[in-house]
């Protein structure tokens, strides 16, 4: 059997490898020149297994009003003449209600757990240099108010076999020196000694370099897609820009926000909107960064050491039309960054900024596709790509092996 897996970022580079481990003819198409060219490229390194709540929770109602008004919030909402937005924008309000999000927190909890085992797997059977390291995770709260209310949070994933501490402002200084100039900022942390963190594209870069080794497998990088063609209700064949076509049994469509027009295509409308992210990326000693990965929780940032790179990610645009490097917004984030590590040197950090295709609800969308028989999507994973996507990728492919998948597959069944 051959299957034709669109997108070389690490949700449909992971795709790939898992197919072809389980005995497929693989061919992987994408535009760009190089894997992990789009939102893979310099995301926050978190891979956060046992906090995986989605962005659509009730506390986001309240804090809307002030992030609008806000020019240094960490949300920037530019309001459009498009549809779209505003359906996305209707649906994730919906989305923010306790019962939604608890069931989400849940679900994605199941998906993360499965694609922590898939990584781990992968790291013993072919090991990859992606500054991998399980070091744990720090989330961070400035006021006693939003660390009792993490309590709740806590307590709940605890029921779902997490194992996390509520840490006062010195127990976090003792677990992780390097916020020590930060102390009177801080009232205390969540901590996750479980989490771990890594760099996403030199890990979906390793991986294509093993998928190249592969005789079963064909990478077409540097190849735009036109369309999918579609005859008597399966995708017949793959047209490219040049004309080519590139036929296969069964299609995956993991592009990232380029799912979106392939599917509208096909009369389907994927549930994909861009929400910007900006990352600041620099050079880092033991000394200056913090060992353990670090969430600034009021600011929505994150930090993580990745084997001498600090990686800082941060904020969210809504309806932020390019994906250049906005001046403002990353000079916000370098600002943040000296006052929590003033240690650092941050006029040496690289700036970059990508689109994460997030859904209304945060559950990605894995499995048969609504628009023909043998098609197949592994989209939506919002900032949670690197975490989910070893597991999503293990759970597609269970479900094209017409196997009994390790976890519900239910809750993420596409509807397009």
């Amino acid at each position: 059997m051959h299957a034709c897996v669109i997108g070389a970022g690490v949700i449909g580079v992971t795709t790939a490898w898992q197919l072809a481990r389980q005995g497929w003819q693989v061919t992987l198409v994408d535009a760009a020149a190089e894997p992990a060219s789009g939102a893979s490229h310099a995301n926050g390194g978190q891979l956060s297994y046992s906090y995986v709540a989605p962005l659509a929770e009730p506390g986001v109602l309240g804090d809307l009003p002030k992030w609008l008004l806000n020019p240094n919030s960490p949300l920037r909402f530019r309001p459009r003449c498009d549809p779209l937005q505003w359906r996305w924008c209707l649906q994730f309000l919906r989305a923010c209600n306790a019962r939604t999000a608890s069931a989400t927190s849940a679900q994605l909890l199941s998906l993360a757990y499965l694609s922590r085992q898939m990584l781990h797997d992968i790291q013993q059977t072919a090991p990859i240099d992606f500054g991998h390291a399980r070091n744990g995770k720090l989330i961070a709260y400035r006021t006693p108010a939003l660390l009792d209310k993490a309590r709740a949070q806590v307590a709940l994933q605890a029921k779902l076999g997490s194992n996390q501490q509520i840490l006062d402002a010195d127990q976090l200084i003792a677990q992780e020196p390097a916020l020590a100039p930060a102390r009177s900022q801080l009232a205390g942390a969540v901590y996750t000694p479980s989490e771990e963190s890594g760099d996403c594209a030199r890990f979906t870069q390793g991986l294509f370099q093993q998928l190249a080794a592969q005789s079963r497998v064909t990478l077409r990088m540097q190849t735009p897609i036109q369309r999918l063609e579609r005859r008597s209700g399966r995708i017949d064949r793959l047209l490219t820009t040049t004309g080519e076509a590139i036929e296969a049994d069964q299609f995956v469509v993991a592009a990232g926000m380029g799912s979106r027009p392939l599917l509208a295509a096909l009369g389907s409308r994927a549930p994909l909107y861009p929400l910007k992210g900006y990352s600041l990326s620099l050079p880092c000693t033991p000394e200056q960064a913090p060992a353990i990965s670090v969430t600034d929780y009021e600011r929505k940032t994150v930090y993580a050491n990745l084997g001498g790179t600090l990686r800082v990610a941060a904020m969210v645009g809504i309806g932020v039309a390019d994906q250049g490097i906005e001046a403002d917004r990353i000079a916000l984030v370098r600002r943040q960054m000296r006052e929590l590590l003033p240690r650092v040197d941050a006029d040496r950090a690289q700036a970059w900024a990508g689109y994460r295709p997030a859904t209304p609800d945060g559950r990605p969308r894995i499995g048969r596709s609504r628009a023909a028989s043998n098609l197949w999507l592994n989209i939506g994973h919002g900032a949670l790509g690197f975490t989910l996507a070893c597991g999503s990728s293990a759970l597609l492919g269970s479900l094209m092996a017409g196997e009994t998948p390790a976890i519900d597959a239910q809750p993420f069944q596409p509807a397009c």
